[in-house]
């Protein structure tokens, strides 16, 4: 683990209703480059609008975000071109319905980053190779299943080989049997190194793969720590409180 922050919050704030609602409350935290960090916490906590903020599909009230040593809170600055080094991958799936899964996978390495067609295709095959879907790249989104789509999400954003991936999240769409093939595609990912950040219910995914866990609940960060402080050792009365509902 790198001593490398390649993302850095600090004193986040999203305010909705002139400020009523707070939905982050002064959130500090930094990501290293490697960190597979787990956010989790009740619904309404902040963690997705924590995550969304972090490439800014979420524009904070407050406070500023550094990725990879540039403040892209500063209205100056492209931030489709920082966007372009982070991957996202939502509840759903947002395929596009009428391109085929080859098609949707290379749209962005053509398009955006102005990579040959070719040489798009033969690393999209690869990524589909490697989540067990190559066979399936001529077929249209609605010929998947849940579990096979967000596996697609997945590699559609490695395809434009970022810094770090965000995870919004991605399991909780899905029926229960396909969770884990969802699962163990970023359980892979995690042990090749990638910088993750996921929000996730699925606790013993943030038990088993995270090195840092979050818990979030009314805008603020409560508590963070290794998967053990959090799980085996939480403080607060209201992590106790969360724990005892969820495990």
């Amino acid at each position: 683990m790198t001593n490398d922050k390649i993302i850095q919050v600090k004193d986040l704030k999203k305010y909705y209703k002139k400020g009523v609602i707070k939905a982050l409350d002064g959130v500090s935290v930094d990501i290293n480059r490697g960190d597979v960090m787990v956010v989790i916490g009740p619904s309404g906590s902040g963690k997705s609008t924590l995550l969304r903020s972090l490439n800014l599909l979420e524009e904070p009230t407050a406070g500023s975000i550094i990725f990879e040593g540039v403040d892209i809170t500063n209205k100056k600055i492209d931030i489709n071109k920082h966007r372009q080094k982070m991957g996202m991958v939502f509840q759903h799936f947002n395929l596009f319905p009428h391109k085929t899964i080859l098609e949707n996978m290379i749209l962005a390495p053509v398009e955006v980053k102005k990579i040959p067609a070719e040489q798009a295709k033969a690393k999209a095959m690869q990524l589909l190779e490697r989540v067990g879907l190559a066979d399936r790249a001529d077929a249209y989104p609605i010929q998947l299943s849940g579990g096979q789509k967000q596996r697609i999400a997945i590699v559609r954003a490695l395809c434009m080989e970022p810094d770090v991936m965000l995870f919004d999240e991605p399991t909780s769409a899905l029926d229960p049997e396909m969770v884990g093939e969802v699962l163990d595609v970023m359980k892979e990912l995690a042990n090749e190194g990638m910088t993750m950040v996921v929000v996730t219910h699925e606790m013993g995914f943030a038990r088993e793969v995270g090195n840092r866990v979050l818990f979030m609940a009314d805008g603020k960060l409560v508590e963070e720590g290794t998967p053990e402080d959090i799980f085996e050792n939480p403080q607060s009365e209201r992590l106790q409180d969360f724990l005892s509902k969820v495990l």
